[in-house]
């Protein structure tokens, strides 16, 4: 028998300090082999690659949500002068970010871009169910700076076709698009939710959409209410979108229960706190998702509100086991 209420991580896992000390192409499969086999053995229903081949020696402040799918772009120029800083900055739209991550001097491709390589590389490790994670194509095209299309959606539209390319190959349980700009900018989310779209629809899995209002250094990023965001999820051709919730209240995500045609990923694990859960902080906190949402049949996961990659092993590990505990609480097990 399935369980009804299964548990995941929404993506990144800390990077292990003797992979960041020394890295190496076989260090990071070992790291990769050592973040499924952990999160097997602290019950999670389905696991995530940690993300570990995105991290970079050169910037390891970042997680690779963003560079590790630019910079192998065919059409996007990498090395960043001062004009194109100075450029970056004149667009108002864009002022969430000091420069950008890439410029955009032709027609994009897929240049040498392989997700399909790194979800194989994955999966060969992997003991059970994968999840597979890639960033959203709207949010990729706002990092940029456009010196080619001319258009947002255009730019958008280019890179939601390279990623859908490649997804088609991506035979995952699950493949999740991650969006944590549309929050802050929600007169977007018709064009978001179209771009996304064309990627959720080449998916030969379970399509699902992870949506944050961002997590850089422990911080939330982006403003907006949730309430502005119900025209966005109602686009969404997705299985179900997974939420951050541990922080919200409920007058907040309240909003969401009239989504008839969407299920649910609920964050019960608050990655922004250094400070572990108990298994019955983690039960209320599902049992108050399932009030807002209309009841527990409404939610297919639970997971931690966004990526573990800011925090220390050895905290994300014992939220682990919280969330798995707190389900089963939740469930009467």
């Amino acid at each position: 028998m399935s369980t009804p209420i299964r548990t995941t991580l929404v993506g990144s896992y800390p990077i292990p300090s003797w992979l960041r000390g020394a890295p190496s192409r076989e260090g990071l499969t070992d790291a990769t082999a050592v973040v499924l086999a952990l999160q097997q053995r602290l019950g999670i229903d389905l696991s995530t690659d940690g993300e570990i081949s995105r991290f970079d020696v050169d910037h390891p402040e970042t997680n690779g949500m963003i560079e590790y799918f630019v910079r192998p772009l065919g059409g996007v120029r990498t090395e960043i002068t001062r004009s194109d800083v100075a450029r970056f900055a004149a667009t108002e739209h864009l002022g969430f970010r000091a420069k950008p991550a890439g410029v955009v001097a032709r027609a994009i491709d897929e240049g040498s871009l392989d997700l399909v390589a790194a979800y194989r590389a994955a999966r060969e490790l992997s003991p059970g169910p994968l999840k597979f994670t890639l960033t959203s194509p709207y949010m990729l095209a706002r990092t940029l700076l456009d010196e080619h299309y001319g258009d947002l959606r255009a730019l958008a539209t280019a890179i939601a076709d390279v990623l859908a390319e490649q997804v088609r190959e991506i035979d995952a349980e699950v493949v999740q698009v991650d969006e944590a700009n549309v929050p802050g900018r929600p007169q977007d989310g018709e064009l978001a939710a179209e771009v996304i779209n064309r990627v959720l629809d080449a998916v030969p899995g379970t399509p699902s959409v992870h949506l944050c209002f961002g997590n850089y250094g422990g911080q939330r990023v982006q403003s907006g209410r949730m309430a502005t965001l119900v025209p966005f999820f109602a686009a969404l051709r997705a299985d179900h979108v997974v939420l951050e919730a541990a922080r919200h209240d409920s007058d907040d995500l309240g909003h969401l229960r009239e989504l008839d045609a969407l299920r649910f990923g609920v964050g019960v694990i608050d990655v922004k706190d250094t400070q572990v859960e108990g298994a019955d902080e983690v039960a209320k906190r599902i049992e108050q998702a399932s009030g807002w949402l209309g009841g527990p049949e409404r939610i297919d996961y639970v997971h931690p509100d966004c990526g573990f990659w800011i925090l220390p092993r050895s905290i994300a590990d014992a939220k682990i086991a919280a969330l798995t505990a707190g389900r089963d609480l939740f469930l009467g097990r």
